[in-house]
């Protein structure tokens, strides 16, 4: 039995109830929250009611709440829910706030929000960072771009899924602030991958080396928190390959409209790659570690 806060809080109408978004969402209710949730596999819905959390089977009936939540997988599916047309967008009120907590290309979070804005709705694009396990523990980071006094309304319900709210600035500059942590996410599984690849070529204890590294300059979150996966060849996703690889394309793909040189993104893309042409797609970050036992030939 989740405990729930008596404070009397407004309804969050959430879409996205997959591996962040069903534990984003009972962290809601332990906050007070009443939360009607929407996604559109079955097998999720079921999940919901099983865990007694109010499941929707419609945009619209997600629609009519104070605050809409979003977190799917990619730009297209964002941009699918907020259409004109065919999404929820028609079913919105005026001063309901929109929170896509989705990471999509920065231009796309600017025009849905452009969109929202000609129907009086107030829109943040909202991506985090911190993984299955921050949306577990509710100590997300979360980079917020948009409108400063809708951002200042919507801090009780940000405030209940992290710890890190920040504010990025204009929209879409919560999705720059996402790819420019994605960068250094990549960039240090990079390294890490690289350092233990030499110290496993040399025969090295490597639970000794992640110890060490940990002590040192050279420690990092991805150091602690994945090592002992890479170590265990534990490939269970916590964020996978490819969602990481989506990340690293969009990042890509926004430093070439700004004609900005980014070879390090460009290598660490490219190792992605590998891994998923590897069938590695659906395993977690820290299985990009295969790829340089296939190149140096190590098992």
């Amino acid at each position: 039995m989740m405990k729930v806060s008596n404070k009397l809080k407004p309804t969050i109408g959430f879409i996205g109830a997959g591996n962040m978004g069903l534990p984003m969402i009972k962290n809601l209710i332990k906050k007070g929250f009443h939360v009607k949730a929407y996604d559109i596999n079955p097998k999720i819905t079921k999940r919901l009611e099983k865990d007694n959390i109010k499941a929707v089977n419609n945009l619209r009936a997600v629609a009519s709440n104070q605050f809409i939540i979003s977190i799917l997988p990619d730009t297209q599916n964002v941009e699918s829910v907020f259409n004109n047309d065919t999404g929820i967008n028609s079913y919105l009120k005026p001063g309901t706030i929109v929170i896509d907590m989705s990471t999509i290309a920065s231009s796309s979070a600017i025009e849905i929000g452009k969109n929202l804005q000609k129907k009086q709705v107030e829109f943040l694009d909202a991506p985090v960072s911190g993984g299955v396990k921050g949306a577990l523990n509710a100590n997300l980071s979360i980079m917020v771009g948009g409108k400063k006094v809708t951002y200042k309304k919507s801090l009780d319900v940000l405030n209940s899924l992290g710890e890190n709210i920040i504010y990025a600035g204009k929209l879409g500059m919560g999705q720059v602030f996402k790819m420019c942590n994605q960068i250094m996410v990549g960039s240090h599984i990079q390294a890490m991958c690289e350092a233990f690849a030499l110290c496993k070529s040399k025969g090295g204890d490597l639970k000794l080396l992640k110890e060490t590294l940990i002590g040192g300059s050279a420690n990092s979150w991805m150091l602690e928190n994945l090592g002992k996966d890479v170590i265990d060849k534990n490939e269970n996703a916590g964020f996978r390959i490819d969602l990481q690889l989506k990340d690293l394309k969009l990042a890509s793909e926004a430093a070439f409209e700004s004609g900005v040189p980014l070879p390090g993104l460009s290598l660490v893309l490219a190792l992605y790659l590998e891994a998923r042409a590897h069938n590695e797609g659906k395993n977690g970050n820290q299985s990009l570690f295969k790829t340089y036992d296939r190149m140096s030939n190590q098992k």
